[in-house]
């Protein structure tokens, strides 16, 4: 069986609750040794320190996601500070931006957006960034204020903006979109991105692959994802996995797999 990690998974979900611990085996018994789980909101944080701690393999992350602007305050800057001070972590994130909000809410995106940045830069992390259809702005404020490493998640830009993330020093991973057929723009991408900054995810509970649609997404299926990456490449998924082992290990400061 093929060693995996899961390089973005949100396991303290509260859809996971009433089985995580069955979750959590059957990523286990699917080659899944790692998890990054990054936060999406203060109130979400407790909740990723929990999982962090409880089950082995799982590493937190903690941030303040563009969706959820309405629940951020100002405050929650300074306590993100005092939660990565005093609990291991290995990225700032989710952070980012989101396109499909009005301008005002775009405006706020930004602010917490810039001010993340600005705390990885100052703590020597990684950020996980989420970048749905705002791909150049993200650039834009990666460029000016970003630290020198991160990964924008469930990437699905060009592949010209592709290549100036990866200048500045970023990877990109995907995950169960890639899966359907009708998917030509990302299995485009995955043929033509250096190995070397690619890497695979699921985002459970969202983003399931196509093998599972209008159903739960579980760690357990980012073999899918590995398998999906592989033939598109037209490469062995040893050597697959391999890569996105690495470079996961790389950006995250984990232990080797």
């Amino acid at each position: 069986m093929i060693s995996l990690i899961d390089t973005h998974v949100h396991f303290d979900s509260n859809r996971f609750d009433h089985d995580r611990d069955t979750i959590y085996q059957r990523a286990k018994a699917n080659g899944i040794d790692m998890m990054i789980v990054p936060a999406i909101s203060r109130a979400q944080w407790p909740g990723v320190t929990t999982v962090a701690r409880n089950y082995p393999g799982v590493f937190a992350c903690y941030g303040l996601h563009p969706m959820f602007t309405r629940e951020h305050t100002t405050t929650d800057l300074t306590l993100l500070e005092e939660k990565i001070s005093q609990n291991p972590c290995v990225a700032i994130g989710e952070c980012g931006l989101d396109g499909s909000s009005d301008q005002a809410a775009m405006n706020q995106q930004l602010f917490y957006f810039s001010a993340q940045l600005q705390i990885a830069r100052d703590y020597n992390l990684p950020v996980i960034v989420h970048a749905r259809a705002a791909v150049e702005a993200v650039i834009l404020e990666l460029r000016k204020n970003g630290p020198d490493k991160g990964v924008v998640h469930s990437y699905n830009g060009s592949l010209q903006q592709a290549h100036r993330l990866i200048d500045l020093g970023y990877y990109l991973s995907f995950g169960g979109p890639i899966t359907y057929n009708r998917a030509s723009k990302l299995h485009t991408l995955i043929r033509q991105l250096p190995l070397d900054r690619i890497m695979i995810e699921t985002d459970a509970p969202d983003q399931v692959g196509s093998a599972h649609y209008g159903n739960r997404n579980e760690p357990c299926y980012l073999p899918e994802v590995l398998t999906a990456v592989a033939n598109l490449r037209n490469e062995n998924e040893v050597t697959i996995a391999r890569a996105s082992n690495r470079n996961a290990c790389e950006l995250f400061g984990l232990p080797d797999i």
